[in-house]
Parts: C-alpha cells; sequence; structure tokens
C-alpha cells in the first residue's frame, strides 16, 4: 500500500496544512497514482491556477515486485518553471525534470514540488509499506 496526502502551501501559510489532501493504492503491480492540476486522471489535484504545475505532474506507479517509484513528466513546457526534490529523513536528491527515481520500501518521506517564480509549493507526503 502507498499512502499520499498533499498540502498545498503558498508563503503566507508557511507550515499551515489547510487544505490537506489523501489518497492510496495497493501495491499491485501497475497501480498508478497521479498529482497534477487536470482532475479528470489525477487523484491528488492541486489549484487551477498554480501554473508552475502541470496537468500531469507526479506520476507514482507500482513495478512488478511491488515496490513504488515516482517520476516528474515532462510538462508542455521545455523548462519547467518549477523544482521536484524527494526528501527522506535528512536526506534530500532533486529528481530531474522527466526523470523517476524509486521509493524507498516500508520507508516515508516528502516529494516537495517548488515555485521558482514565487513562494509556494505542493508539498505530497508518502507512506510505503513494506
Amino acid at each position: 500500500m502507498l499512502e499520499l496526502t498533499m498540502a498545498s502551501v503558498s508563503g503566507a501559510e508557511e507550515g499551515a496544512t489547510a487544505g490537506m489532501l489523501m489518497a492510496d493504492a495497493p501495491s499491485e503491480p501497475g497501480a498508478v497514482l497521479r498529482v497534477g492540476r487536470d482532475r479528470s486522471v489525477c487523484r491528488l489535484a492541486t489549484p487551477d491556477d498554480w501554473l508552475f504545475v502541470s496537468r500531469v505532474h507526479l506520476e507514482f506507479l507500482c513495478g512488478p515486485e511491488g515496490t513504488w517509484q515516482v517520476s516528474w513528466l515532462r510538462g508542455s513546457q521545455p523548462d519547467p518553471s518549477s523544482e521536484v526534490r524527494l526528501v527522506v529523513g535528512q536526506y534530500a536528491q532533486t529528481i530531474a525534470y522527466g526523470g523517476t527515481v524509486p521509493l524507498p520500501r516500508g520507508g516515508s518521506g516528502e516529494i516537495v514540488v517548488q515555485d521558482r517564480t514565487g513562494p509556494r509549493s505542493v508539498n505530497v507526503g508518502f507512506y510505503h509499506e513494506g
């Protein structure tokens, strides 16, 4: 099982968890959870006017061994207007535009989508049951 929680944070609400959304999916091969502005395909949707987030920005996919990975999908722009980081405890890793990283099995952490033009971010917490 992969559990996600998402909070959209702007500069004035630093640390606030108002409007937190949650989603989960079983750790079965092919299971998918998406995060972005397009509510028709994303289980966790950000505000429509947050253009630093693509229509489908992040995709969590379960592989054949029941392990999860997260991909930052390429959008319509050649250069993204956000940065994406994976944070697990004291460890932080930048995810490349169009890149994919595995999530730690039996672990938890956060994916942070940071607006490059202002103090806004989308914080997606995850818990991957081992």
